[in-house]
């Protein structure tokens, strides 16, 4: 009997050494693979261009047909023209990273989500940048779930998108995480992160029965955006080069706020022309944003023929307007997409410090690439300015 209770315990004690070893190996490749990824920082002019492209609504390509265009355009147009114009754009503004915002495909249209979206992020990949999503309401409408369009996403390569947070086991949604940005290779913020990058699942569809219309960030994801803002705010306040206040931060999601309907024409740049499509309820994201103290913008999809950008308690709220020519839009008025672009300060000593404004602008696919309705969203000696408003129509 001793002999067999031996015996059991040794095979015990072995399959708990196989189980750790196995978890540890996972553990390392997961390090690894993080490892692996391309860290962002700033540029040698002390520059971070980001691209936002909202709303692609990719299908199956060259048989896709476009909406909301001109007769002349409507022959000849497909998906093939949203692939050229991230090409054009790419060329035109070479961004350090691109952002997609959701709705990158149209799963209903999509004979194949996972063919859908390797032709929808194909000049990304092929441009070898650093490009990141996250999931609108239509993604997941074809042959691949929500969970798996994200997983989908993370093993495409050049990506720097996540599928969710390691540390938070039980977050709503999927492509929930953030990026550090660090400052220039050979300066004293080279290894520190000087500008935080958010991207949330701002969800498809209520799932609540007594509550209708879209879905909005749950109170696991707010919790995990605190979470990970405090923990940047005290990495950025201590030596070495410590601050005295939080680096800033840019939020990326796909279904904009309710607070996106406080502006009117007077206090915001760009154009409103339609209503603002966000959750039936109010989950209080946006307050929590301005309690954590770093968010000076957020940037999102959605209402494809909105392009407007406008302050609010110290936060810009901004859509970039429909990027895609198989979603909907307005005939003659231009697809478009924003840029994004972080500048850095020089120190004392002439090094690369910390950021000292962020600016955004619009371009249009036109025959000039037309850029409009250029702003300062923040700077480090102001809480930031805006023009005053462009139409925005070609």
């Amino acid at each position: 009997m001793a002999t067999a209770k031996a015996a059991v315990v040794a095979a015990t004690f072995v399959l708990l050494l196989l189980n750790l070893s196995a978890f540890s190996s996972f553990a390392a490749a997961a390090s690894a693979k993080k490892q692996q990824k391309k860290q962002l920082r700033f540029d040698r002019k002390g520059e971070l261009r980001i691209l936002q492209v909202a709303d692609m609504h990719y299908a199956d390509g060259k048989k896709t047909t476009c909406l909301d265009v001109l007769p002349k355009q409507f022959a000849s147009c497909s998906d093939l023209n949203t692939s050229a114009f991230i090409r054009r754009m790419i060329e035109a503004e070479k961004p350090h990273l691109i952002v997609f915002t959701g709705d990158n495909i149209y799963g209903f249209d999509a004979t194949d989500s996972a063919a859908s979206m390797n032709a929808a992020f194909a000049p990304a990949v092929l441009a070898e940048i650093p490009w990141v999503a996250v999931l609108g309401n239509h993604d997941q409408e074809g042959t691949l779930s929500r969970e798996g369009v994200m997983k989908h996403i993370v093993g495409m390569k050049h990506t720097l998108s996540e599928f969710n947070p390691p540390e938070a086991h039980n977050i709503d949604g999927f492509g929930n995480y953030n990026l550090e940005v660090h400052g220039v290779e050979g300066s004293n913020f080279a290894n520190k992160s000087i500008l935080n990058l958010y991207f949330l699942d701002s969800g498809d569809y209520s799932t609540v029965p007594s509550i209708s219309g879209y879905g909005w960030i749950k109170v696991s994801q707010q919790f995990w955006f605190k979470q990970t803002s405090k923990e940047l705010r005290r990495a950025y306040m201590k030596p070495p080069e410590a601050q005295k206040g939080p680096a800033p931060g840019l939020v990326y999601f796909h279904i904009p706020l309710p607070e996106f309907a406080s502006f009117d024409s007077s206090n915001f740049t760009g154009v409103k022309q339609e209503g603002i499509s966000s959750a039936s309820i109010n989950s209080g994201f946006f307050t929590t944003m301005v309690e954590a103290g770093d968010v000076k913008a957020v940037f999102t999809g959605h209402d494809h023929v909105n392009d407007f950008c406008g302050e609010l308690t110290g936060i810009h709220l901004c859509y970039s307007g429909g990027f895609g020519y198989h979603a909907y839009g307005k005939a003659g008025w231009s697809r478009r997409a924003r840029m994004v672009v972080a500048s850095l300060e020089k120190t004392d000593k002439r090094d690369w410090g910390a950021v000292k404004s962020i600016k955004t602008w619009k371009r249009l696919d036109d025959e000039k690439l037309t850029a409009i309705d250029a702003q300062v969203l923040w700077s480090k000696s102001s809480t930031g300015s805006r023009r005053k408003k462009s139409t925005g129509h070609v």
